[in-house]
């Protein structure tokens, strides 16, 4: 046989389940959701490397030495990298999917989920997103969950000759749009096209701002260079200003082993925003 599409037998699964702090069991619901959510909660989602004009691609070989060699995190299509893989590793069956982030008529497909079919049933898992499930949830119409402090609704919606399904979160004023991916077979080139233009394209967000998000504790941080919004289960979402000078404090509550080189270039860069 071949090598993989995806170069899943690259993954060094053991060091993968040793730094999300599980192991690796048959395929079920309840195993799904903990490897989801110990993904989620060691990994975070950010766009440090784009930044320092350092981001080396979204093949499997440079995620895993970037996720689980250094415990750093990156953006959706690293996060979809590593977990399918290792999901496939232990023996789920798993579609990689694109998507549209926001207005699905104004935004490219530059968003990476994960779809998995486990007993008859399909469910999207989202370990790449700004404030990412934290469990599956089921693909099916109507489909709501209320998680952690995350309440999440599915929606079916037409998509040419065929479908596609948007992703809404519960915020303050009901629910909004997150993403809306669609069932087209995505292949690694698919990735990495998505990856270079979101990297590189000069009026790309992820070329604009900082952007780290993650857990710290009972604390969900999404951290800007100049605001940061804490949330934590049950409670409302504290919004405050920052400055440049609060970032380093706010990147060590989140466990970002940046060197002092990456540190110092970084701040450099965000404080030109």
């Amino acid at each position: 046989m071949g090598e993989h599409p995806w170069q899943i037998e690259r993954l060094d699964l053991d060091a993968y389940l040793g730094r999300i702090g599980v192991s690796g069991q048959p395929p079920s619901r309840s195993a799904l959701d903990e490897l989801l959510e110990a993904h989620v909660r060691t990994f975070t989602f950010d766009n440090i490397d784009v930044l320092l004009e350092q981001h080396s691609g979204v093949g499997l070989d440079v995620v895993q030495s970037k996720f689980v060699g250094r415990g750093r995190g990156g953006y959706c299509f690293e996060h979809a990298t590593l977990f399918s893989a290792a999901l496939e590793r232990l023996g789920y069956t798993v579609e990689r999917r694109l998507g549209r982030v926001g207005d699905p008529n104004e935004k490219a497909r530059t968003h990476a989920v994960v779809v998995v079919a486990l007993d008859d049933h399909r469910l999207l898992c989202d370990p790449g997103f700004g404030v990412s499930t934290l469990r599956a949830i089921p693909l099916v119409d109507g489909a709501e969950d209320d998680y952690g402090g995350r309440a999440l609704h599915v929606r079916e919606v037409p998509e040419g000759a065929g479908r596609a399904w948007e992703l809404h979160r519960r915020g303050q004023a009901g629910w909004e749009l997150a993403h809306t991916h669609d069932e087209l077979p995505v292949r690694p080139v698919d990735v990495v096209h998505g990856h270079h233009y979101t990297s590189t394209f000069p009026t790309s967000i992820f070329r604009q701002m900082l952007m780290v998000a993650g857990f710290a504790g009972d604390r969900h941080l999404t951290l800007t260079e100049s605001t940061v919004t804490v949330r934590r289960a049950g409670a409302p979402a504290e919004h405050r200003e920052i400055t440049v000078a609060d970032v380093p404090d706010l990147l060590h509550d989140l466990h970002v082993p940046l060197t002092d080189d990456e540190l110092e270039r970084l701040l450099q860069r965000v404080a030109a925003f």
